[in-house]
């Protein structure tokens, strides 16, 4: 067995009988074992029920009633309910805390006949780029143990990138898969606001988070977003959408119109922005045409990114009080003392930092000046784009400004803001968007960031494949 192998080839090998899903779920667990103390991925192994779940697999592999993701393994961001396994969001606030139901994803990739091997690292309640707000300490990166992994999913990707898992879930509210799968080597697809269910996912912003995939190429994710997607009536947000199909542009052209907006594409260091000229240019040779337009208001993405999710952050995070949900303190003096210590030392400096400004901007006579105006802001981005989408089929664009930094570099808040540059616009519009490997810079992989119109996965699965099948960067791996 190889560690680096793609989900439809795994499953071919269960299907031939060259190992069972318990052998493969060990071999796994084993690279899990002997990686995990160096990368710190997983926050906790789940290993007893993965080999009952790759048993099961293995009967339902002999009865003839095996699907695609029968008997593969996979890990789940510690942001999605588990029933019966620890789900802590990373942080100290939910230590011990065991959900009694799964999540509607984790449940419908189980019924699809997958083996969770465990819950993975994350920025603490999915607030920040870095993986280092994590209670449990950063998940590095698998390219370089001294750098990030991105966040907030920066256990999924690096877990997928090192070869530990060949794929995971993740979740993204404002770039937070597809920066993580740019900074190690993997691909990553965030789905249109709706398409994945909520339900069981613990909020952070619920008018942005959106649950996804990390795999090795575009066919893995696109098989476990199949698995994931569809209508949930226990999600109030679940769109009532048929499944995810391949597609080509507008009027079912073959051949689309690839829009470079010059708000993203200017100003980029030369070897990053060469590496992605070249992986738009490839989709050139490929018969696509490549068009300039210019999707004029996002430079106020950021800003108006984290006034909204900070709001949200604010509302969503008030329940964890020591009462309601969440870590309580002892002998509280009173009720205002239990609340002032319970949230003191159960959330990270991170996670406080973003409720104090949620709150500020929605307290009265900042509510109008600040949350209102990000939220006009929102709307003019997303008009920004369908109106794009009326001439372009999809939008190429960078994941993020450079390739994985070091632990530690970014100190300054704003700063870590600025690394969502990218990414944040498709998120406030509620598009899909997906990260591929399209490089190296200084040894460090890069990604190619496809943006498309709601509910147009597709198309973007479609141009990422082909690309995939041009180039050979999302089959490269570090070293193990």
């Amino acid at each position: 067995m190889q560690p680096f192998t793609s989900i439809a080839d795994l499953g071919r090998g269960l299907a031939r009988g060259d190992y069972s899903a318990r052998e493969l779920a060990a071999f796994y667990l084993e690279r899990i074992a002997a990686a995990n103390d160096d990368l710190n991925a997983f926050i906790r192994v789940t290993e007893e029920r993965a080999l009952g779940a790759a048993e099961a697999a293995d009967r339902s592999i002999a009865r003839g009633e095996g699907g695609p993701l029968t008997g593969i393994p996979l890990a789940h961001k510690d942001i999605f309910c588990t029933d019966g396994v620890a789900t802590t969001c990373a942080s100290r606030m939910l230590a011990g805390f065991v959900p009694p139901y799964d999540a509607t994803v984790v449940a419908r990739l189980a019924a699809a006949g997958t083996v969770c091997l465990g819950k993975t690292n994350m920025d603490e309640f999915a607030m920040g780029s870095s993986n280092e707000t994590s209670w449990f300490g950063p998940a590095r990166n698998p390219w370089d143990r001294g750098r990030a992994p991105g966040g907030s999913s920066g256990g999924s990707a690096a877990a997928v990138g090192a070869g530990l898992v060949p794929c995971a879930t993740g979740t993204d509210t404002g770039g937070s898969i597809r920066q993580p799968a740019a900074f190690c080597g993997v691909t990553g697809l965030k789905p249109t606001y709706g398409r994945v269910s909520r339900y069981g996912m613990i909020a952070f912003a619920s008018s942005l988070d959106q649950g996804g995939a990390f795999g090795r190429s575009v066919e893995d994710v696109e098989t476990v977003l199949g698995a994931m997607e569809g209508h949930d009536p226990l999600d109030s947000t679940s769109a009532e959408r048929g499944p995810t199909r391949r597609s080509g542009g507008r009027n079912g052209a073959e051949r689309m119109r690839i829009g470079l907006p010059s708000e993203y594409w200017t100003g980029l260091p030369g070897d990053l922005g060469g590496c992605l000229l070249a992986a738009a240019q490839e989709l050139e040779q490929a018969g696509h045409a490549l068009v300039s337009l210019s999707l004029p208001h996002t430079d106020a993405a950021v800003p108006a990114y984290y006034v909204i999710a900070g709001a949200e952050a604010s509302a969503n995070l008030s329940r964890y009080d020591g009462v309601r949900f969440g870590l309580r303190a002892e002998d509280p003096t009173d009720l205002d003392d239990l609340y002032r210590r319970s949230r003191a030392a159960g959330f990270g400096t991170e996670v406080k930092r973003r409720i104090l400004t949620g709150t500020y901007t929605l307290s009265v006579g900042y509510y109008d000046a600040y949350y209102l105006k990000a939220q006009r802001v929102r709307r003019r981005i997303q008009q920004d784009f369908l109106e794009a989408f009326d001439d372009v089929d999809a939008i190429a664009a960078p994941v993020a400004p450079g390739p994985a930094f070091e632990l530690g570099a970014v100190d300054d808040p704003v700063a870590m803001y600025r690394q969502d540059v990218f990414t944040t616009p498709a998120s406030l519009a509620g598009l899909p968007a997906m990260s591929m490997p399209c490089g190296l810079v200084d040894g460090l992989p890069v990604g190619l960031q496809l943006i498309g119109p709601p509910f147009e996965e597709g198309r973007l699965l479609n141009l990422g494949s082909e690309f995939q099948q041009r180039t050979d960067w999302h089959l490269r791996h570090p070293e193990t």
